[in-house]
């Protein structure tokens, strides 16, 4: 059964709303569960004693859980819908932020985060499920951007409010408010969202729900864009997440208010990058059919471009260029999610659930294992004086990532006859 996309006509403000606010809710908070450990760092490393590695991994565990739910999910979302998926798996995230509170030692922190990964993995996938089934396609660049950019509100607000919020309590603190957060969250889903039919089928058989998987990972059109989403957004998700934090420390030198300062101003470029990106991928479509793959280029390439300022320390070895060159690394690296409205448009409207879980399992997998190499090569150089880590190892780790995106890109110019 073939589902058509719902026309503009159809879609009240009410309903909008509905649809939108309680999952800009949820991804909000499944932002700042990604990136608080980039302000809270030094403190789990004083309590802890971790080392760089050790501190990756820890905070990685949350994309590795994260992505290994996304293929279910995919599945759990076109046959049962994104209310009821989303509004159960975060009470999972609440039980993991309230066992993170109480965490003895790392290793059961690393259960805890891993569980709070589990809990939000449906924040962005439900919501983008949702929007396909309640809005029309022309609209889907635009709402994403909407949606991203609730994200962006949750990363801002895992800096400065929380080194805010830590002048008051301590890490465990934080996390017992998350967890009430997240039940609240998790409530509204359910009751607020409207029911909708469209894009469900639970009569389907398993071996037709598995034969859409199979439809997606064959796909020229899926595979053309993916090395270059998955590299680009796996870089930005992990440095945002963790790196940059101590990356200001270390390399740049700035002390903890510091850090926490241009980390907030860092997610408010965020913000701005996903509301604009998503503006201009729907007016270029709209007025000039402008396919939104090629404004996803555009904004990667530029992301690649920021990176290698970061790598090459050139502006940012100037403090007064610190700042802006991080601004637009966030600005840039939020280009990388155009590419989910343009799968979208690819694919029939029933698959829309598993083609957007498929690229963000990949993109996921590898920003666990890119979060957690980056600490690894930073462990090969011995930490500073100051108990800091080696400028060196954060210069040799940010160019091979920047050199794999590099590489992804060259793929997706070689496929150029794949039109997506």
């Amino acid at each position: 059964m073939k589902t058509t996309s719902p026309s503009a006509s159809t879609m009240t403000t009410a309903i909008a709303l509905r649809v939108f606010l309680p999952f800009a809710l949820g991804y909000f908070l499944s932002y700042l569960y990604r990136v608080v450990n980039a302000v809270i760092a030094p403190d789990l490393v004083a309590d802890l004693g971790l080392d760089a590695s050790t501190l990756g991994l820890l905070t990685a565990v949350f994309f590795l859980t994260f992505a290994a739910f996304q293929l279910p999910l995919g599945i759990l979302l076109d046959h049962y819908g994104p209310r009821r998926v989303e509004a159960a798996l975060l009470v999972f995230a609440a039980i993991g932020a309230v066992l993170f509170a109480i965490a003895p030692s790392t290793p059961v922190l690393i259960v805890a985060r891993g569980l709070i990964g589990f809990g939000v993995s449906a924040c962005l996938m439900a919501a983008f499920k949702a929007y396909v089934m309640w809005f029309p396609r022309e609209r889907l660049a635009l709402i994403n951007g909407f949606q991203m950019m609730s994200g962006g509100l949750g990363a801002l607000a895992a800096t400065q409010p929380v080194e805010f919020a830590l002048g008051f309590t301590d890490w465990r603190g934080v996390f017992w408010v998350l967890a009430a957060l997240t039940i609240i969250s998790a409530f509204l889903v359910y009751t607020v969202v409207p029911e909708h039919g469209g894009g469900r089928h639970p009569e389907a058989k398993i071996s037709d729900t598995f034969a859409g998987v199979k439809e997606i990972f064959t796909s020229a059109q899926f595979w053309r864009v993916a090395p270059h989403c998955v590299m680009s957004q796996a870089v930005f998700t992990s440095v945002v997440s963790l790196w940059s934090g101590p990356w200001l420390r270390d390399v740049a030198g700035l002390e903890r208010a510091a850090v926490a300062h241009h980390l907030f101003w860092i997610a408010a470029a965020m913000i701005a990058g996903f509301l604009s990106w998503g503006l201009i991928a729907e007016r270029l479509q709209r007025l000039f059919s402008v396919r939104p793959m090629t404004v996803a280029a555009i904004g990667m390439t530029g992301f690649m471009v920021v990176q290698s300022l970061v790598v090459f320390e050139l502006p940012v070895s100037q403090p007064a260029w610190t700042l802006p060159v991080w601004m637009a690394f966030g600005f840039f690296g939020t280009a990388g999610i155009v590419p989910f409205a343009a799968l979208s448009q690819a694919f029939p409207i029933h698959l829309a659930g598993r083609v957007n879980t498929a690229l963000n399992l990949l993109i996921f997998v590898m920003a666990f294992v890119a979060q957690w190499a980056v600490g690894v090569v930073i462990d090969l150089w011995p930490q500073t004086p100051s108990g800091g880590y080696a400028p060196d190892g954060y210069q040799v780790a940010l160019a091979v990532m920047l050199a794999l995106q590099v590489a992804a890109l060259a793929w997706y110019m070689i496929r150029r006859s794949v039109r997506i």
